[in-house]
């Protein structure tokens, strides 16, 4: 409005700032106190930002086009909704919010859109691989508190994708693989077969995928293992472990899901070398990797 009479500018201003008080003494009523600063906070932002940019009504319709067709891809099996936000660092932010730092405590991350319930349980030692192809990793650590004492019977859930960067739930055929349950014991460890992660995109496919290549950023993500540990007594902690001289650390991950502290060494082992458990690979290579985990309490 730079070349626009004064007057008429000045005008424009306070009948667009009318319609933002206007929406939000429609709240007033709204028995909810939370859901009430919730959305008249929303309101300020969202008219905040169609003034700012000065949004046409175009872009605008374009807009409810792409929040139509990605709702019109959350399923069990993909979710376009969760993937947007993973990629507009809302995820991270919301995660960031709800997790805030204690002491040294493992720090949180994304979920992701492929966690499933009802993993299948394995013992310690066992194969969350389920047959699914890739470089076999032994995987072990402790969960403690942040005073150092071992946490025991935690419930620790992990879920990978395959060698070709897919998750069980992406294939047709309803296997499960790559996804597991165990328990911490007495002295707070753990340990399990699993596969070295590997690199793949999101899936970008879809409205997301169309949204990263118009504004040229790529859909990889770091290589990384999911987490999420749960006891009594706990925050519930969703993290990831990322494997250290992934190139994709120096580029950036596509859901801003990375933090140092979850950066790990997976150390490859020679083909022919027995396992930690004893276990023959029949002269396959495997690697090996140590996350510890320390719980913070529940607030």
């Amino acid at each position: 409005m730079t070349d626009r009479d004064p007057a008429a500018s000045a005008d424009q201003a306070a009948r667009e700032h009318g319609l933002v008080e206007s929406v939000v003494a429609s709240f007033a009523n709204c028995a909810d106190p939370r859901l009430r600063e919730v959305m008249s906070s929303l309101t300020r932002h969202l008219h905040a930002f169609i003034r700012e940019v000065r949004l046409t009504e175009e872009e605008w319709r374009t807009a409810i086009r792409f929040l139509a067709e990605a709702g019109r891809l959350a399923g069990d099996e993909h979710q376009e909704l969760v993937l947007l936000s993973d990629v507009l660092g809302a995820s991270m932010q919301t995660v960031a919010v709800n997790n805030e730092a204690y002491e040294h405590a493992t720090e949180a991350t994304v979920l992701g859109p492929f966690f499933v319930t009802d993993s299948p349980g394995i013992p310690h030692g066992g194969d969350l691989a389920g047959g699914a192809a890739g470089t076999p990793c032994w995987v072990e650590g402790t969960v403690t508190d942040t005073d150092g004492s071992p946490v025991a019977g935690a419930r620790i859930e992990v879920w990978e994708a395959d060698e070709d960067g897919l998750y069980d739930v992406q294939y047709a055929d309803g296997r499960v693989a790559g996804r597991a349950h165990l328990y911490s014991g007495d002295d707070g460890g753990y340990c399990f077969w699993g596969l070295k992660p590997g690199s793949y995109p999101v899936p970008h496919d879809g409205p997301v995928g169309r949204l990263l290549e118009a504004v040229g950023r790529s859909p990889q993500r770091v290589e990384h293992l999911h987490y999420m540990v749960t006891a009594p007594g706990y925050r519930t902690l969703v993290t990831q472990a990322f494997v250290e001289g992934d190139p994709q650390l120096r580029l950036g991950d596509s859901v801003f899901g990375v933090k140092d502290s979850l950066v790990k060494r997976f150390e490859d082992q020679r083909p022919g070398t027995p396992g930690p458990d004893g276990r023959e690979l029949d002269g396959q290579a495997w690697s090996r990797v140590r996350f510890d985990v320390v719980l913070a309490p529940q607030p």
